[in-house]
């Protein structure tokens, strides 16, 4: 199932589109796209709404499936794996953190964070809570292990969902708007742990419409109507 990944590259999108079924007929949402992230690099996506990058983003987590193309991440071919397969490789590779924070509200902060190695069965029981909370520790929330969600502040509750990204040392963090739900000072907070991850060796995708977070990320991407564009060139595979 597993290819080993060239060239340093932790994430591969080789011509991929994806097409959806609409009452009009065909839509298609991403047109013939390629990118190409290395392990340990910090890349921001940028677009208007509708544009194609939360389906870039979910072709990526393999949350959905390309109509065309390939996607390789972490030396998986995503389009060749079951839905089960697909659950525990992203339980294990990659380290989601959404703009909501998607919490679960009947679970402590602490119980949160270990609920990934539970599902994929990483670490030992008796283990989990102790790199739990090393987590929220390194996140700046020990002193809020215990607490329910809802008893937190925006900007605790998605240092406790990164946390939680984090639990079983995935290679790559995907952030979808992960500021978007923060005000200017938390979100600046959060934005420097993320900046410490990727020192550490993380590979961060973030989708951000944050003007003044973009400008400081080392490498963007800009989605327009299903193509993908750096530096001002498109990325699009023409097809003849």
């Amino acid at each position: 199932m597993s290819e080993n990944s060239t060239n340093g590259h932790l994430v591969h999108v080789d011509n991929v589109i994806k097409n959806f079924q609409g009452p009009a007929g065909t839509i298609h949402v991403l047109k013939s796209v390629n990118l190409h992230v290395r392990e340990g690099e910090f890349v921001g996506v940028r677009g208007p709404s509708g544009s194609g990058k939360s389906t870039l983003i979910n072709m990526i987590t393999g949350i959905d499936r390309p109509t065309g193309g390939s996607v390789n991440v972490a030396g998986h071919k995503l389009e060749k794996m079951s839905e089960n397969e697909l659950a525990r490789f992203r339980g294990k590779h990659i380290g989601v953190i959404f703009q909501f924070f998607q919490l679960l509200p009947t679970l402590t902060t602490v119980e949160n964070v270990m609920l990934p190695m539970d599902f994929c069965r990483m670490w030992k029981p008796s283990e989990r809570p102790e790199r739990a909370m090393a987590l929220l520790d390194q996140v700046g929330l020990a002193d809020q292990a215990h607490k329910l969600p809802n008893t937190l502040s925006g900007g605790q509750q998605q240092r406790a969902a990164i946390a939680r990204a984090l639990a079983n040392d995935p290679p790559l963090l995907v952030g979808d708007e992960p500021t978007g739900n923060l005000d200017s000072k938390t979100a600046d907070t959060v934005f420097t742990l993320f900046n410490d991850l990727v020192s550490k060796g993380k590979t961060f995708l973030m989708v951000t419409h944050d003007k003044e977070l973009a400008g400081r990320i080392p490498r963007i991407i800009e989605v327009y109507d299903g193509i993908l564009y750096e530096d001002g060139k498109a990325t699009t595979e023409q097809k003849q």
